[in-house]
């Protein structure tokens, strides 16, 4: 076949792989497959799908012209406007062997940690480089912006804390998206947000908390300490907002008694990109790292003794807990989180802190010339300048010489330094003042008291040539499997292809270089990619607006439910807080309502998977008064196409309620049904699932939310961004993590609509291919009622582990032997496996998973046959590394080479071996023994 448009790139299996599928299925065709699958009462059909407005399909050379158009159209200017974004050099080698290489951007969360110690060992460096500048003992492995890290902070004090007021003081310096959040999240939760300028002193009454920031808004640096103190006086606990390249020179928060420090690491070395994706950070002492959101990397030991990294277990998967979480957050910003790590690594701590002091010698240099204009004496980067009725004049002539300056207001412009400013741009600032450099440093601005040590640890400074990083960048990807190497068969997750030609445009200047709230006549290229997108989107869901600015499925979730939220409270239903969801839900959607202030009531599900609608009907009827909305997963978390779907919506609007359709398995719906039109009135849509965006080992993503018009009114809104409205501020930029977006563009405007419906019939093809080909060695737990799933399979073990004690993890280690990644274990039934090959997969790769899987159970069947134990199997000693192969001793019952080549020899043909760098983790070692910051040099030299 030759391929002549991006569609046949992106679906792996060909015309001919196809028609073995579908007989297979004993199906004539991929549209039959389609109406035997989706039932015809929410079907559209396929010249009338949503995807008709789609224009039509460009090539990979189209589209990458289409985009260098739309970045051309942006200005790239010389920002100085600050407020938590600023410029920053990436490394070249980082940017070409994290940011552009797929063994990093492709890789999934690293749920299976014996073949991610790469991504582990990556994270691990990122808290301890975190722990170490804010003078804190524990960090998790990133937050998704700094706004939200605040928002995170301030609920962990309160979870931690024992004054039970319901007030949280926060400095009125904070940067004003970071306000905006924390209003936003607190509203829901009873929280009273008062705000006071802390450099006055704490005013009257009981607070549980404490948010403050240095350096602030304005630039100024505070005296945290005093601060701290008077707080916990007080009784009341402390969160700090740090910059960390400050931290270089600052004594940091956390020395000074701070409970918990927030804040991004953008600026080491990730672009700016319009607002994200960038690794915000939470830290904690050790006394709080139990209340830590999101995720914590910890070492433990593996069956042999040896180091090895896993995910901590009280914060892995924290949505399990469902409405008793204390966070939605399931994702982190990982490949961020990895290259800021890096970017330390490669600069060392001598080398950030002469950044810094070249920054601050900037900002010095402008303070000395405005002299009596300066407001502040004590600042880092930012310099706050009174220039009475003069403001908007200062900042009109910086950018006649192409630089932004901050408007505050008519009285006062901020001038922000970073890595990239010049002695050029200082001269240039000055002119637009109208000033001359003075020969004079300004007074009483030496901030640089910090006097501990930071960054000791051999990983920030034994890699700093560009030999040795390039080395030891390859060294970690090495230890992964990501999509560049195997198949990622993880149900509900959708890791499909990311391609080149989608990737490519994102560190492109015109798209990269952007700061978030720069003028609108700057950004025309970014505001159509971002309308056309949303309307897009719109199409394919039937939805009637979309908001871009959530950048992760669980804030989107958040928005979703906030907009319900609101949406009642305009109507007058102040007692509608009933969130009623299925028993088979993903665990963010019982957090996410929990924390829109919403109290959640459990669905029954039936026997096969689909929802009780008799429950469903008692539920509503006990509730009618108080039901706010039902979340419902379409098609179901069990990955069937439920025929009662429309029943369930219409029953919840009878009532008063809300339906909102969780977008997390859109991949089985876009061109097929639209949820916007068969019953729902808001979802999240996941862009890192269904729209190509890479995992990027757990983040970034994009998680818009999407609306009928009777809520569009309450979508989110941000404070600097007044076009948005005044709706919820959900991320700290006004469109979320825009530099990604670019990517989604891309795929949809290079599928064009028969590809995007060619790629949902062959993922649901290629669900129903694995389910017949391993149903007679692993029962599929789910079907519709044509015996057909969707886009995932359940693989149920249940009955395998109860006679044989073979489990599912076993089976999953066991596949690293085989050079798979294992399907998700045990969700959304525990002992089970959620098989999902998506589209992107070709038959010869799909063929040899489902060979792995039937070998597996080949090895299964001789422990139930007593050939083997179960704890003696080559099942339970996996994974096998070359390290164990080795060894003197060989006291197995099987042979090494059926240990490490299951699959055979790759000289015969067999697939290419992938050797897992650690053996079985021990996790509730690691849970006992909780280490959370790179262990020192010596570790690695005897067994834990």
């Amino acid at each position: 076949m030759v391929h002549t448009d991006f569609a046949d790139r992106h679906v792996g299996p060909d015309a001919g792989e196809i028609a073995r599928i579908l007989q297979t299925l004993n199906i004539d065709s991929l549209d039959d497959l389609g109406r035997a699958v989706v039932p015809s009462a929410i079907a559209d059909g396929a010249a009338a799908n949503g995807l008709d407005a789609l224009p039509p399909a460009l090539s990979e050379v189209g589209i990458l012209a289409e985009l260098a158009d739309l970045a051309a159209a942006n200005t790239v200017a010389t920002t100085m406007i600050g407020l938590g974004y600023y410029g920053t050099l990436t490394p070249p080698v980082l940017l070409r062997n994290i940011i552009e290489n797929p063994a990093w951007y492709t890789a999934y969360t690293p749920y299976q940690p014996e073949i991610s110690q790469g991504r582990l060992e990556a994270l691990l460096n990122f808290q301890t480089m975190v722990a170490d500048l804010t003078g804190m003992e524990v960090a998790n492995a990133s937050m998704l912006d700094e706004g939200t890290a605040a928002a995170e902070a301030m609920t962990l004090l309160r979870r931690a804390g024992k004054n039970k007021s319901p007030r949280f003081l926060v400095d009125t310096d904070v940067f004003p998206q970071t306000a905006a959040i924390i209003e936003t999240r607190a509203e829901p939760l009873g929280i009273e947000v008062v705000y006071a300028d802390l450099t006055a002193g704490l005013p009257d009454g009981e607070f549980f908390g404490v948010l403050l920031q240095t350096p602030g808004a304005s630039g100024r640096v505070a005296d945290t300490a005093a601060v701290i103190a008077a707080a916990h006086d007080r009784g009341a606990l402390v969160a700090v907002g740090a910059d960390l390249l400050a931290m270089t020179l600052i004594t940091p928060p956390g020395e000074a008694g701070a409970d918990a420090c927030f804040g991004t690491t953008q600026r080491f070395g990730v672009p700016m990109g319009f607002g994200g994706p960038h690794a915000g950070y939470l830290a904690v002492h050790s006394r709080h790292a139990r209340q830590l959101p999101g995720r914590l990397v910890g070492v433990s030991k593996d069956a042999d003794g040896n180091l090895a990294y896993r995910l901590s277990l009280q914060t892995r998967e924290q949505h399990i807990r469902r409405e008793k979480a204390t966070s939605n957050i399931c994702t982190a910003q990982v490949l961020l989180a990895v290259l800021a790590a890096m970017y330390a690594g490669y600069h060392g701590p001598d080398g950030l802190r002469a950044i810094a002091a070249r920054v601050h010698a900037h900002a010095e240099t402008i303070a000395a010339a405005l002299g009596a204009a300066v407001v502040h004496a004590r600042f880092f980067d930012t310099v706050l300048a009174h220039v009475p009725d003069r403001a908007a004049s200062v900042v009109n002539a910086a950018k006649n010489h192409g630089i932004n300056l901050r408007f505050v207001d008519d009285d006062h412009v901020s001038i922000a330094c970073d890595e990239l400013t010049t002695d050029d741009h200082v001269a240039a600032v000055l002119d637009a003042f109208d000033v001359t450099p003075s020969d004079e440093t300004a007074a009483a601005v030496d901030i640089a008291d910090r006097t501990s040590e930071y960054l000791t640890h051999p990983a920030f400074n034994r890699y700093r040539t560009e030999t040795a990083m390039l080395r030891y960048l390859r060294r970690l990807s090495d230890k992964d499997i990501a999509l560049d190497r195997s198949m990622i068969p993880l149900g509900s997750c959708t890791m499909k292809l990311n391609a080149t030609a989608e990737m490519e445009s994102i560190t492109w200047p015109g798209f990269s270089a952007i700061h978030p709230f720069a003028p609108a006549q700057d950004v025309p290229g970014y505001l159509q990619l971002i309308t056309t997108l949303e309307g897009w989107l719109c199409d394919i869901t039937g939805y009637d607006r979309v908001s871009l600015q959530p950048n992760a499925g669980s804030q989107g979730e958040y928005a979703g439910l906030l907009a319900i939220r609101k949406y009642h409270l305009s109507r007058g239903d102040e007692n509608r807080d009933i969130c009623l969801i299925p028993s088979s839900a993903h665990g963010t959607n019982a957090a996410s309502a929990v924390m829109a202030g919403m109290r959640v009531v459990v669905v029954a599900c039936r026997d096969n998977g689909d929802v009780d609608v008799d429950d469903l009907r008692a539920k509503i009827d006990a509730h009618a008064e108080r039901l706010a909305a039902i979340m419902i997963t379409y098609p179901s978390t069990h990955g069937v196409f439920e025929h009662d779907v429309t029943d369930v919506c219409g029953a919840v609007h009878d009532a008063g309620g809300q339906v909102y359709v969780d977008g997390a398995n859109l991949n089985a719906l876009v061109g097929l049904a639209r949820p916007g039109r068969f019953g729902g009135d808001v979802s999240h849509l996941n862009l890192h699932k269904t729209f190509c965006i890479p995992h990027g080992g757990g983040g970034p993503g994009v998680g818009p939310v999407a609306v009928r018009e009777h809520l569009s009114q309450f979508l989110p809104g941000h404070p600097l961004a007044p076009g948005l409205g005044d709706g919820p501020t959900i991320a700290a930029a006004p469109y979320g993590s825009a530099s990604i977006l670019p990517i989604t563009y891309a795929y949809i405007r290079m599928m064009g609509a028969g590809g995007l419906r060619r790629a949902t019939l062959t993922a649901i093809a290629a669900a129903n291919y694995v389910a017949a080909r391993l149903r007679d060695h692993f029962p599929v737990l789910y079907t519709g009622e044509n015996g057909l799933v969707a886009h995932e399979c359940i693989l149920d073990l249940r009955e395998i582990s109860k006679r044989t004690g073979v489990t599912v993890d076993d089976v999953a280690k066991r596949l690293a032997d085989y050079g798979f990644h294992a399907p998700t274990m045990s969700f959304p039934v525990a002992g089970t496996l959620m098989v999902e090959p998506t589209e992107s997969e070709n038959l010869d790769e799909i063929d040899a998973f489902c060979d792995a899987m039937i070998a597996i159970r080949g090895e299964i069947d001789q422990v139930a046959e007593g050939e083997w134990s179960v704890e003696d199997s080559p099942l339970r000693g996996a994974p096998h590394t070359a390290e164990c192969l080795v060894a003197e001793d060989w006291d197995r019952p099987y042979s090494r080479f059926q240990a490490v080549y299951p699959n055979g020899l790759p000289s015969t043909g067999a697939r290419e071996k992938v050797w897992p760098s650690v053996r079985r983790i021990d996790g509730a070692f690691g849970d006992r023994n909780l280490v959370c910051s790179c262990p020192p040099l010596e570790a690695f030299s005897e067994p834990v």
